[in-house]
C-alpha cells in the first residue's frame, strides 16, 4: 500500500481570521521548494497531505524539512475502515522490532462510531494479541498513532519534526545586506523564519574583491535559497563609490561613511523591489561600527525599519545556528568582502554626527549612489550554478 506525506500547520492553527492566507501561502512555498519532483497536494484548515512517488518520498520529506510553516512531518498510510486500520498497524509494530508500545487515537471525524480511548483499547488489544509485544504507557518503544478524520484514516508511528515559524512570504518583503561572514546568512534565515520573503544585496569591489568573494555570498544565498525557494540576489558595484569614500573621508571614518552609504542604496532597492523593511547581520558591540553610537550614526540616513535579528547574540549563539542551517562552512571561507579590505587599523566607535556630515560634503555621493543602485546585477536561479563548486 501506497504511503503519503501528511503536514501539521502547528503555530498556523491559531491564527483563526489569516489561516486561509497563511496555509494558501504554505502551500505556494512548498510547491517551489518540491518543483523538481512529481507530486500532488491537498489540504484543508488542520492537514495537508502530500502524494508522490514511492522511491522519491524520503527526499521529498528531507527538503520539507527546511520549509517554515511546518510543525510536524509524518510518512503514514491512508486506509478506509477499522479492518485496514488494524492491519497497518500490526504491520507498522511489526517491522519496528519494538518490544513494547502504546496506542493514540485522535477521532477528529466524530461520525466514527467509535470513541477514541475504546478505539485504542481495541486496537492495543488486537497487537497484543497477534505480536510478542507489551503495553508500556509511560515509556514505549514506540507509539501507534491513528487520526480518524472525514477525509480519511491515517495511521503512522513516527512524527518528524518541522522548523515551524510562519510561511516566507506573510509578512511581505525584506531586504537583507547579505555578506560573506557568519552573521548575515544567520540573520536572513530568522527573517525567514517569521515570514519575510527576502531578497539579497551584495556590495562587490572588484578589482579589491575577488570573483571568490562573489561567488561565496551567492552561495550562502543558494544556502537560504532551500528555506525559501525564490530568492533574488543583488549584486551592487561599489568600487567607484568605495573609492570615493577613501579619497575623500578620514580613516577613522571609512567604514562610518561607507556604511551609510550601503544603507542608503539598500533603501533605495527596496522601494524598487516593493520591500517594506532593511535587514541585517550586525551584533550589537561586535565590531566597531556597531556599538550603539555607531548604529545610531549610520541608521539616521534611512527612516524605513532596520531589523536585526541576531542583534543581541553572541557569537557563539550565532556561529551554532550558523552551523545548524548549513552556513558556517560557507562563511569562514577566506574570501574578503568590502568591508574588511580596506578595515582602518582604528575606525571609530563613538562617531560624530556633525563629522561625518561635514565628510560627506566632500564628493557627491548621490550621484555615485544612484549610479550604484541603476547598474546592479539580479541574480534569479541558482540551480546549476559553477559557484557550488566552491564547496
Amino acid at each position: 500500500m501506497n504511503r503519503l506525506i501528511l503536514i501539521k500547520y502547528g503555530e498556523l492553527t491559531t491564527k483563526k481570521g489569516n489561516r486561509k492566507f497563511f496555509i494558501q501561502t504554505l502551500e505556494k512555498n512548498i510547491r517551489s521548494i518540491l518543483k523538481k519532483f512529481n507530486f500532488e497536494i491537498e489540504y484543508d484548515y488542520v492537514r495537508m497531505y502530500i502524494k508522490c512517488d514511492e522511491n522519491e518520498l524520503e527526499e521529498i520529506v528531507k527538503a520539507l524539512q527546511k520549509v517554515f510553516g511546518i510543525h510536524g512531518i509524518v510518512i503514514c498510510h491512508k486506509v478506509n475502515n477499522k479492518d485496514e486500520i488494524f492491519d497497518i498497524a500490526l504491520k507498522l509494530l511489526r517491522e519496528s522490532n519494538a518490544q513494547t508500545f502504546k496506542v493514540e487515537t485522535n477521532r477528529a471525524d466524530k461520525q466514527f462510531p467509535i470513541p477514541s480511548m475504546e478505539f485504542s483499547r481495541q486496537l492495543g488489544g488486537y497487537l497484543l494479541k497477534n505480536l510478542n509485544v507489551k503495553v508500556d504507557v509511560h515509556h514505549p518503544d514506540q507509539i501507534v498513532k491513528v487520526e480518524i478524520r472525514r477525509e480519511g484514516n491515517f495511521v503512522y508511528l513516527k512524527e518528524l519534526p518541522g522548523i515551524g515559524g510562519y510561511p516566507v512570504g506573510i509578512q511581505g518583503k525584506g531586504i537583507l545586506m547579505l555578506s560573506g561572514g557568519i552573521d548575515s546568512p544567520v540573520a536572513g534565515y530568522l527573517a525567514l523564519k517569521r515570514g519575510v520573503d527576502i531578497e539579497c544585496l551584495y556590495f562587490e569591489s572588484p578589482p579589491h574583491t575577488s570573483v571568490e568573494a562573489k561567488n561565496k555570498v551567492l552561495t550562502l544565498a543558494s544556502i537560504l535559497n532551500e528555506y525559501s525557494g525564490h530568492i533574488k540576489v543583488h549584486v551592487i558595484p561599489f568600487t567607484k563609490l568605495q573609492e570615493e569614500i577613501y579619497k575623500k573621508v578620514d580613516s577613522e571614518y571609512v567604514i562610518t561613511v561607507m556604511r551609510r552609504m550601503m544603507y542608503r542604496i539598500a533603501e533605495k532597492v527596496a522601494h524598487e523591489r516593493k520591500a517594506k523593511i532593511i535587514i541585517n547581520g550586525e551584533s550589537i558591540g561586535q565590531v566597531a561600527s556597531q556599538t550603539l553610537s555607531s548604529m545610531s550614526v549610520i541608521n539616521a540616513v534611512t527612516n524605513m525599519p532596520v531589523i536585526r535579528p541576531v542583534a543581541c547574540m553572541d557569537k557563539l549563539e550565532i556561529i551554532s545556528l550558523a552551523e545548524k542551517i548549513g552556513t558556517y562552512t560557507t562563511s569562514i571561507l577566506p574570501y574578503e568582502d568590502c568591508c574588511t579590505i580596506f578595515l582602518p587599523k582604528h575606525p571609530v566607535i563613538h562617531p560624530n554626527l556633525e563629522k561625518v556630515l561635514n565628510f560627506e560634503k566632500n564628493f557627491d555621493f548621490e550621484s555615485l549612489v544612484d549610479e550604484c543602485v541603476q547598474n546592479k546585477e539580479t541574480i534569479i536561479n541558482f540551480e546549476n550554478n559553477e559557484f557550488d563548486d566552491l564547496l
